[in-house]
């Protein structure tokens, strides 16, 4: 038997960030870390650092496609998450395979715009992703930019935050964790959950002065992990953002 098959395995479906900060790089590394396999799918190659994005090279929906169904084939994860999806076709090919497996919870990292500003996913991806992926999605994890998109509303205090978090979840039907850490006005670092089973409140302290480039994609990392690892979302969101915490604090 092979280790891994000894381990509950989390699927990521994103993009190669070069910098190894980010993407399927940070996603391996938060599953190894948090005691899952991670196998992954890869939907594009970039060339790029926390500052900028100089190349995207995208992988031919076809093979996303297979790449998912070789993992599935083999050893079928316990849980899934998405990062940048890059265009309508890939998000098509994604949004098709998941809709055969309803089983397997799939958190959704919208990845719209880069840390960096580059904008990453075209306006009619936006689109699709919202119409033919979030539907089928246990969570999307949208930070601050990306649920004012997804929610069409402007999100400048925290009780515009939970707001968000309840229109998404109402307009879409997955849960929804609505990340406040880039809210100015916050003196610490607020999440709000809302899904069918309620509403919560998730808090720590800002942490200030460190590169935030790949965070977004850690936390729902983390969150991927402990869906693997069977617990429930509220309790897997918890633990992730202790996680998150944990990591932000060692970039200092």
């Amino acid at each position: 038997m092979l280790k891994h098959e000894r381990k509950p395995i989390a699927l990521t479906i994103a993009g190669s960030d070069s910098s190894g900060d980010a993407g399927i790089q940070a996603d391996l590394k938060t599953f190894a870390a948090l005691g899952v396999h991670g196998a992954s799918a890869i939907t594009c190659i970039t060339a790029q650092n926390p500052r900028v994005i100089s190349r995207v090279e995208l992988c031919a929906p076809g093979l996303v496609r297979e790449q998912i169904e070789a993992v599935f084939s083999y050893a079928p994860p316990r849980a899934a998450k998405t990062g940048l999806l890059c265009s309508t076709a890939i998000i098509r090919e994604v949004a098709r395979f998941f809709l055969r497996r309803r089983d397997v919870p799939l958190v959704v990292d919208p990845v719209m715009i880069a840390t960096s500003g580059t904008r990453l996913l075209p306006e009619a991806a936006v689109e699709m992703l919202k119409r033919d992926l979030l539907p089928l999605a246990t969570l999307v994890t949208p930070n601050l930019a990306e649920a004012e998109v997804l929610a069409a509303e402007e999100i400048r205090t925290p009780e515009e935050l939970r707001a968000a978090a309840r229109n998404i979840h109402r307009k879409y039907g997955c849960a929804a964790l609505v990340k406040g850490g880039h809210l100015a006005v916050a003196s610490v670092a607020l999440d709000f959950l809302c899904s069918a089973e309620g509403e919560w409140m998730f808090s720590a302290p800002r942490i200030k002065g460190v590169r935030l480039h790949g965070t977004g994609c850690i936390y729902s990392a983390a969150i991927t992990a402990w869906l693997a690892r069977g617990k429930p979302l509220v309790k897997a969101v918890e633990l992730a953002k202790a996680h998150m915490t944990k990591v932000i604090s060692q970039m200092r």
